[in-house]
């Protein structure tokens, strides 16, 4: 579930409001997001995806908020983004898409033969 917005980063792009598949920010005119509407969120990851300013925490759990500090989410925000090989991150090595971590499977299955 989306859990904050880090003010000092964003962009204010409008990139995670646009992209949320269940309208859980609001824009201000200025195109400062908001959590409008925080028990919508799906925890899909879309707007962490989409932001490249690593500027919002979307914690795994999808049923309940998560207290979170501003500490915490500034040093795991945007984590998934580079996890999952996304975007800029897809040719940097210390990201490769391990979300299936299926390689080990593959491996053991060519050694077996």
């Amino acid at each position: 579930m989306i859990e904050m917005i880090l003010s000092d980063r964003c962009t204010r792009c409008g990139l995670c409001a646009a992209v949320c598949p269940t309208n859980v920010f609001d824009l201000a005119a200025d195109g400062t997001p908001s959590i409008a509407r925080k028990d919508d969120c799906q925890t899909c990851f879309m707007c962490e995806l989409y932001c490249k300013a690593d500027a919002l925490f979307v914690a795994p759990q999808c049923d309940h908020a998560v207290a979170v500090s501003a500490d915490e989410a500034r040093a795991t925000a945007g984590q998934f983004r580079r996890e999952s090989g996304w975007d800029e991150w897809a040719g940097d090595p210390r990201y490769a898409n391990e979300h299936w971590r299926m390689d080990r499977v593959f491996a053991r299955a060519r050694e077996a033969g």
